[in-house]
């Protein structure tokens, strides 16, 4: 259990927000599931760190979405962390979890992406809630802005994003995708621009177009990694999305997915919802490649040498 503060299990779940875990994805080009991959000293997750601050800002309910196939490990590798501290639910991304009317084409097994797995809590998450990825460090003080956003906010239709300044998401070890966030004058998004094969160069990051062209960034330009705060109201957006992408005659049925940052844009788009904008200094890091693991070994052993977190983190694990 938590040891810090009120991130204990003593709280009490009064319409505070949700964290909803996108866990279900098979992490190719990491080689692994590393949902369950430990690097902490003794043996943590990366999502027992998120989790840990997540209880800590005032969240007081974990849904996991995950798949099927891995269910009986992720459950065991769970239960006996997270259940007895704090409410935990469990949703399935299934290929066949479907808006009316579409089935699954012949010879899918992909799933249908992070729109996909966020729209398959519908039926489970009632109350506010911010998503992340499993495999992401996103830092204390991110869950702490968003916790007090989700909390606050007086609108339904009021979503919001925590961005972070790109040159701190990257990789040494490859190029990666980033979506730029476009931000208005009051600190709202207004479109997220999907750059491909963004990567570190000398003190910039640079990134090359789909003619081949290489652009350079300052650095501090605000991007999304995917830690997004909604409201129920989204999840009827969503499946509108899913619907439409889903209608479209497409050359890779059976690999396509409809990534969030391209549903969120459609929803801005169409001005179903306004996104805010939480801009952190927060350190973000993650595993896209497996080169990436030792960094966020040597990232998490420091932060605990700082006495930043317990070792282990969890007094019952």
């Amino acid at each position: 259990m938590p040891s810090r503060g009120d991130s204990d299990c003593s709280r009490s779940n009064n319409m505070k927000p949700t964290l909803l875990i996108l866990a279900a994805g098979l992490g190719s080009r990491y080689g692994g599931l590393k949902q369950l991959d430990g690097f902490g000293p003794s043996g943590e997750t990366i999502m027992d760190y998120s989790i840990y601050d997540a209880l800590a800002a005032g969240f007081t309910k974990i849904v996991f979405v995950i798949r099927r196939d891995f269910e009986s490990s992720f459950r065991s590798a769970v239960s006996s962390k997270y259940e007895k501290c704090v409410s935990v639910d469990y949703v399935f991304q299934e290929l066949v979890e479907l808006p009316p009317g579409f089935t699954v084409p012949s010879g899918r097994t992909k799933p249908w992406g992070t729109t996909h797995a966020i729209w398959c809590a519908r039926r489970t998450v009632r109350e506010p809630f911010l998503s992340i990825n499993a495999d992401d460090y996103y830092g204390r003080n991110a869950f702490k802005l968003a916790a007090e956003h989700l909390m606050r906010t007086g609108s339904a239709l009021e979503y919001c994003m925590v961005g972070y300044p790109v040159l701190q998401t990257l990789s040494q070890h490859g190029a990666v995708a980033r979506a730029i966030c476009e931000v208005n004058e009051e600190g709202f998004l207004k479109a997220l621009v999907e750059r491909l094969r963004v990567e570190v160069w000398e003190s910039r990051a640079r990134y090359m177009d789909e003619a081949g062209g290489t652009h350079f960034l300052k650095g501090d330009e605000m991007v999304s990694m995917n830690m997004l705060g909604f409201t129920p109201t989204v999840f009827e957006q969503l499946e509108r999305q899913l619907s439409r992408f889903l209608e479209i005659p497409n050359p890779t049925p059976d690999t396509s997915e409809l990534p969030i940052p391209v549903a969120v844009n459609e929803i801005l788009r169409e001005k179903a919802a306004s996104m805010r904008v939480l801009p952190t200094s927060d350190r973000w890091f993650g595993v896209t490649h497996a080169k990436d693991k030792s960094a966020a070994i040597d990232a998490i052993r420091e932060m605990v040498k700082r006495g930043e977190y317990p070792s282990p983190i969890w007094s019952g694990g």
